[in-house]
């Protein structure tokens, strides 16, 4: 079972009690961080989404069947008061609880079901290599997101694309996503689509600027369309890291790399993904 699957199924198995993203790192057998970040990727859902969604559609039945008060039901989801619970209902359903017992059934609602992992999706992941870079600096267009986010960044992209090629200080073809998690932030992460520079000299006033140490990278490489990269982190998270000995390093979380051998206007081809490792 992957390292999501086991997240997942620890959830499920758990959510109707207080339960802490320790707890649920340690059952996966990942970093607080890294089980967030590749939860958002393989999922859609933060881990503290999937869990309120799970919460609150477990509560529906509850509502629709009017044998308990909703104060009752908001008690067993997990909420302290009616007030509580109706503003996280309403955030979820788009109704309030109190509507939805009024009319008796939830067909209009779309009810967070359980995710089931796909054994499959942890096949043929080729094995990596393994590479040392010197400090790296970049600059390009960078937004935060929260994990399961990752639908939003193809816009990102769209916008930066029209920089490209033209960034002051620009060093070769190449073009990076570069992922970062945020201290504190366990909703989280920043991401920066951005090329590598020479210089921070004339960049455009809405651009970022970001300084990576030199560090070793195990480097993985994924075949295929862009959007099947959370399927690769899957496999990656899921089978090969935790059985590697390897320990994560400092920052980023991870970059995508993309050369000539992407194509960015059909998001096929080949995308690189580096994971800074402790030497």
């Amino acid at each position: 079972m992957s390292a999501v699957g086991r997240a997942i199924w620890f959830i499920e198995s758990h959510f109707e009690s207080d339960i802490s993203l320790e707890e649920i790192s340690e059952a996966a057998g990942l970093s607080r961080y890294h089980l967030s970040r590749v939860f958002g990727l393989v999922t859609g859902h933060s881990i503290s989404g999937y869990i309120r969604g799970r919460r609150l559609s477990r509560a529906v039945p509850a509502l629709v069947g009017g044998s308990s008060t909703i104060l009752e039901v908001a008690l067993c989801a997990g909420y302290g008061s009616h007030e509580a619970f109706t503003r996280a209902f309403r955030d979820q359903f788009g109704m309030t609880p109190d509507a939805v017992r009024r009319q008796g059934h939830a067909r209009n609602l779309v009810l967070l079901e359980p995710i089931r992992m796909d054994p499959a999706h942890l096949n043929d992941l080729e094995p990596p290599r393994f590479e040392t870079l010197q400090p790296m600096l970049f600059a390009g267009l960078q937004e935060t997101y929260p994990y399961g986010g990752n639908a939003a960044i193809p816009s990102l992209w769209q916008k930066f694309n029209a920089h490209f090629g033209h960034i002051s200080g620009q060093k070769g073809n190449v073009a990076y996503g570069i992922c970062t998690h945020i201290d504190g932030e366990a909703e989280k992460f920043r991401y920066m689509a951005a090329v590598e520079i020479s210089d921070a000299g004339d960049l455009p006033a809405d651009f970022a600027t970001l300084k990576l140490p030199g560090q070793r990278y195990v480097v993985f490489v994924h075949r295929g369309h862009v959007s099947g990269i959370p399927a690769t982190m899957n496999r990656i998270f899921g089978a090969w890291w935790p059985t590697s000995g390897l320990e994560h390093g400092e920052t980023p979380d991870m970059f995508e790399r993309y050369d000539e051998r992407f194509d960015p206007y059909t998001g096929m081809g080949i995308t690189e993904i580096w994971l800074p490792v402790r030497a």
